[in-house]
């Protein structure tokens, strides 16, 4: 992703959940050692890795790419559910829904090669529920929230209501006096 563009969930949100640890694991390079699950947290957190060597700092740097990668093909899968519903792209800000959609698809790209029970895997459970409810959301059955314009229709909703002419009006029930 690059820089400029404005991701659904910050590479901070990334080190908080599902963790350093984790993303190191699904993130190094393959035929590389695990990246060194503190020289991740600061990679993600954009700290001091001065106390690295230049190639862990290099295997850091190509995990984050790799992250990068997942979280920016993520968020594009979330614009095109989000684009079939008219909302304006990117979103600013960003709910926490989303979000949170954009760190269940990420975790699972990053974990896609790996084996693992379907039907009881959290990962999984998590990636295909973000799936339906962009499902929902696109189809303008599931609100992103109370701050929704969208859903909600916005301040530019405007009601009018219309009627037939009367069949009797004034003069006419005058008549009858």
């Amino acid at each position: 992703m690059s820089p400029s563009a404005m991701a659904y969930i910050s590479p901070i949100d990334l080190a908080e959940r599902p963790g350093a640890k984790e993303l190191a694991e699904v993130a190094t390079p393959e035929h590389k050692r695990i990246v060194d699950t503190a020289l991740m947290d600061a990679t993600l957190r954009g700290g001091d890795r001065s106390s690295w060597p230049a190639e862990d700092q290099a295997d850091a740097d190509a995990a984050m790419a790799r992250i990068q990668d997942a979280v920016a093909e993520a968020d594009a899968l979330i614009d095109g559910f989000l684009a079939k519903r008219g909302y304006p792209l990117p979103l600013a800000p960003v709910p926490r829904l989303v979000t949170g959609w954009s760190r269940s698809i990420a975790r699972y790209l990053l974990h896609k090669s790996r084996i693992s029970m379907e039907s009881n895997d959290p990962i999984v459970r998590d990636y295909r529920d973000a799936l339906r409810l962009l499902q929902l959301t696109a189809d303008g059955k599931f609100s992103l929230g109370a701050d929704d314009t969208v859903a909600t229709g916005g301040a530019s909703t405007d009601v009018r209501f219309s009627y037939p002419e009367p069949v009797f009006g004034r003069k006419q029930l005058n008549r009858f006096r």
